[in-house]
Formats: structure tokens, sequence, C-alpha cells
């Protein structure tokens, strides 16, 4: 199985277990992630992008600063501009979000699901995805240019 087969896999899986959508930005160096997939209604990326949320946004704040996972409601303290109600207002409930990394190369990804919350077996089969996934775009700088392309238009689908 070819890098870009096991990303794909991977993101299918996760794509299953948040239906509602994800995020996973891949690498972050400089507050830039080197990829980044991202599952949400269009409505709600357009929303966040006009509004400028990346920068007050608790759940990336949060992720930049620490690994491991937390649950976004316990983040709303810490939401002056109400991002997490306006996610939730756009269908985005039970969120969630596990990063991992060095500081220097950290990936997070925040997960939303509809019906009930995250169960741990689901928690904990999100997590191995997300290593998966970080430790399969590692080094991504390189890889040889088809594979870039494959991998960046995965995010595209």
């Amino acid at each position: 199985m070819t890098k870009v087969d096991s990303v794909s896999d991977r993101l299918t899986r996760l794509r299953a277990l948040c239906d509602s959508g994800f995020a996973l930005a891949a690498h972050i160096r400089y507050t830039r992630p080197t990829i980044l997939y991202r599952t949400y209604d269009q409505a709600w990326i357009d929303h966040y992008s006009e509004r400028g949320f990346m920068l007050s946004d608790p759940v990336v704040h949060w992720g930049l600063t620490r690994t491991g996972a937390v649950n976004w409601a316990d983040l709303t303290d810490q939401d002056p501009q109400c991002v997490i109600r306006d996610a939730l207002a756009h269908g985005l409930h039970n969120g969630w979000t596990y990063a991992v990394g060095p500081q220097t190369s950290r990936t997070i990804a925040g997960m939303t699901k509809t019906g009930p919350d995250f169960t741990a077996p689901e928690r904990a089969e999100i997590s191995q995805i997300v290593d998966d996934l970080h430790d399969l775009t590692e080094g991504f700088e390189s890889f040889s240019t088809e594979t870039q392309a494959a991998l960046l238009a995965i995010a595209d689908r």
C-alpha cells in the first residue's frame, strides 16, 4: 500500500467517525499547516474564514500549546469571540480536539459528530488515526512531487 493510499484510508475512516465533519491540520509550522484536510460543511468553512476565527479559536490555541485531547465544551470560558457557539449553530456538535507532535511540527484535529458524544473506543480509534496521519505525512517536503500532489489532492476531495 502506498503512502497516499494509507492516508486516504485513514481519512475515509475518520470521515465515517465524524459524520458532521472534521479538520486536520498536519505539521503546523509557524502557524501554517503543511496539509489541511477539512470535511466540514462549506457554509461553516466560509463563516470561519470570513470572521478570521483561526486567530481567536480556543481550540486552535489549545492545540498549539498542548498535546492530548480536549472537549470543545471545556474551552467555552476561553472563547470571547464565541467560535464554539457559532460552530454549534452550524451543526457542529460533540466537538473534540486531539493534538500530537512537537510544537515545531504539531498536528491538530478537530472532530464533530451528530447523535451522542464520541465513545471511549471511538476516541481511541480517532487518536490512533491522527497519530498515523501525523507519522505518514512527516517529511512531506522530501516526498516526490507526485506524492506531494496526490496528498494535497486528497484534501480537495
